[in-house]
């Protein structure tokens, strides 16, 4: 199968990297190392530099190539509104995406694609960072902002860095199943193979967005107390606000309700204690502050959109 990606001045490194070492360890996988046959493809000839600095040879251009694509993958890059903005690259897009069986983006490169029309009515994933302004720009597309990465149809799209080498796994996993999907996972070191619909962010890595001091120990209480209890009057009082004061300044500091920051963090800390362990639903549901099983397992299901059972069959150690 033919991989190509398209990449431009200033491409983020691993969004072409990552991709390219998931199909080449499945090539590997597989003892047949055409099985993926990744090229580099951009709209001028020569050497790419890359954010990082590093360059990278260009295989072909988008006026030169000629050999018939399996998968094309759209690379992120801090210049790709120029990028976007090429009609001749425009109408090369168009027309591949109408002879390969399936296309996609990594990171920004989901700009490039909706500026074709590409992503009119599909579900769509970017990085978080970019994911309003792709939504603002072409509200055709429906971005999915916190997802890791999408599928719809023909159409895969991925949030940024690490995520597209989430979105490579998902492919080889369609065309050869799961297991050669996990053994490329373990090969890489991967976080075995995340959900696509998982959340972009730990609930860790959210408590780090907020810039208000009193919010940040707040979140790190939560996270330190989970089997406390944290309902609103609760924290409110804790911060020494009054609760309707502190949920609109926690929301214009985070991004999201104390009540979903809660449950995210108590969600990922049952997310790792069932990798990491057998503790029954009912104990990993008090292990981490629900006094409802039922309750817990809905919540696991909303935030991670897998069931507990399907989780643990995919991650448990």
């Amino acid at each position: 199968m033919r991989v190509a990606i398209l990449a431009f001045p200033r491409f983020q490194l691993l969004d072409v990297a990552g991709p390219a070492d998931v199909f080449a360890e499945a090539s590997r996988q597989l003892g047949d190392f055409s099985a993926y046959q990744v090229e580099i493809i951009s709209a001028e000839e020569g050497m790419l530099t890359s954010s990082a600095g590093l360059r990278l040879a260009v295989d072909a251009t988008v006026a030169t190539h000629r050999a018939v694509i399996d998968t094309l993958l759209v690379a992120g890059s801090p210049n790709i509104d120029d990028m976007a903005s090429d009609p001749a690259l425009q109408d090369w897009l168009r027309r591949q995406a109408r002879t390969v069986r399936r296309y996609g983006s990594v990171c920004t490169g989901a700009f490039v694609l909706a500026a074709t029309g590409l992503l009119d009515g599909k579900r769509v994933a970017t990085h978080w960072n970019a994911a309003a302004r792709l939504a603002a720009d072409y509200p055709n597309a429906c971005v999915e902002a916190d997802a890791i990465y999408v599928k719809d149809g023909k159409l895969f799209t991925s949030a940024g860095v690490t995520a597209g080498m989430d979105l490579a796994l998902a492919m080889v996993e369609e065309d050869h199943g799961r297991e050669l999907a996990l053994r490329v996972a373990r090969e890489l070191v991967m976080f075995l193979k995340r959900p696509g619909g998982q959340s972009q962010f730990s609930a860790h890595l959210a408590a780090q967005t907020s810039e208000k001091s009193s919010i940040r120990e707040l979140q790190d209480y939560v996270l330190a107390n989970l089997k406390d209890d944290l309902s609103v009057p609760v924290l409110a009082s804790r911060a020494a606000m009054s609760e309707r004061s502190f949920a609109r300044i926690f929301r214009s500091e985070t991004g999201t309700t104390p009540a979903e920051f809660v449950e995210n963090a108590r969600i990922d800390a049952a997310r790792r204690l069932a990798e990491e362990s057998d503790l029954p639903a009912k104990r990993l549901a008090d292990a981490v502050g629900y006094a409802n099983v039922d309750g817990f397992r809905r919540a696991f299901n909303r935030r991670l959109g897998v069931s507990l059972t399907e989780y643990r069959r995919r991650f448990a150690r």
